[in-house]
């Protein structure tokens, strides 16, 4: 699969919210939609209430879809819901999905302890990394994907440059930020991830939808 057509299947729906539009349809951390196609499935990265929206799920979720979550999240949700924690691998309608840590370092908003998420997702041949809320932690460094979603806007998560990082440990073949331009960050903070890794790795700003 060439990752720049896949990548044209990626959909940003604004802060860390996305659409995958392939043979399944996989929504992350839904957050102030106004709709869309219905769910296959849906992965909800952590409680916080940007990320674990249950009114915005509701817009989307069908009899059939899965909601793949921590305990946290669980709690809020309704349906046919997996609880999962860091280390954990299932499969979901074909669909292989990879729970990994997500977490702050040296702040409190995101804490290790709590075991709240990122997701790796292998759909149609493509491994798709959404980090979920975290800084630039040592379990990024065994990280393989095609594609990573990225946070850049700092405060609740790592800054842009600490995202350039993260893009040079992992080394995607895109790498695609996320987080920003609704509770905090900016597209520059955006842009400015993807000029520090011109030449180094390819990284595509979307237009929210």
């Amino acid at each position: 699969m060439d990752i720049k057509e896949f990548a044209k299947k990626i959909h940003w729906l604004g802060h860390d919210g996305f659409r995958i539009d392939a043979s399944r349809i996989i929504y992350f951390d839904p957050f102030q939609i106004s709709g869309g196609p219905k769910a296959d499935i849906i992965l909800v990265s952590h409680e916080h209430f940007d990320h674990c929206s249950p009114e915005d799920i509701e817009k989307i979720q069908a009899d059939d879809t899965v909601i793949v979550t921590e305990k946290d999240s669980a709690s809020k949700l309704s349906g046919n819901v997996k609880i999962v924690k860091p280390g954990d691998k299932i499969e979901v309608k074909g669909i292989t999905i990879e729970a990994v840590p997500a977490y702050n370092i040296g702040k409190d908003f995101h804490p290790k302890a709590n075991g709240w998420l990122g997701f790796i997702v292998e759909v149609d041949g493509v491994r798709i990394y959404h980090a979920g809320d975290t800084d630039f932690i040592p379990e990024m460094k065994d990280i393989e994907v095609d594609i990573a979603l990225l946070p850049v806007s700092g405060v609740y998560v790592m800054t842009s440059d600490q995202a350039v990082e993260a893009a040079k440990a992992i080394k995607p073949k895109l790498a695609i930020p996320m987080h920003y331009g609704a509770i905090v960050g900016s597209e520059q903070d955006a842009l400015r991830f993807k000029d520090a890794l011109a030449g180094v790795v390819d990284v595509l700003v979307l237009k929210k939808e």
